[in-house]
């Protein structure tokens, strides 16, 4: 899996940037469909406590997954898009799994995720 890392607003250090890399690789035990993360980490300034901004898009095969989220230091919101990602990845799996065997979503409630 390939990781990319943006910081436009400042430089990114190397701690943090260990940091993302050492996490990313939890992706790797929930799906081994995913081509490449992509961070984007922002500084709000609308904001002076909870200021840092993670993105996280997941490039799969067909949709790509987003996570968005803002925390008070950047390990926090990277830890957070992390986690908002491996829920996306299961709910996916879980509907893929229920339209194959079932033929349907409706029995488990995720018809308005398919739209």
């Amino acid at each position: 899996m390939k990781t990319i890392i943006q910081s436009p607003d400042f430089d990114a250090s190397p701690e943090l940037i260990d940091f993302i890399e050492k996490n990313v690789e939890k992706l790797s035990l929930f799906s081994d469909r995913v081509l490449a993360a992509e961070f984007i980490l922002k500084l709000d300034e609308a904001e002076f406590r909870n200021n840092k901004v993670c993105e996280l898009k997941l490039v799969v095969p067909g949709n790509d997954l987003f996570a968005k989220k803002q925390c008070g230091t950047f390990e926090e919101a990277v830890t957070a898009s992390i986690d908002a990602a491996t829920q996306q990845i299961g709910r996916r799996k879980y509907t893929k799994r229920a339209l194959k065997v079932y033929g349907t979503t409706t029995y488990f409630g995720f018809e308005d995720d398919l739209r």
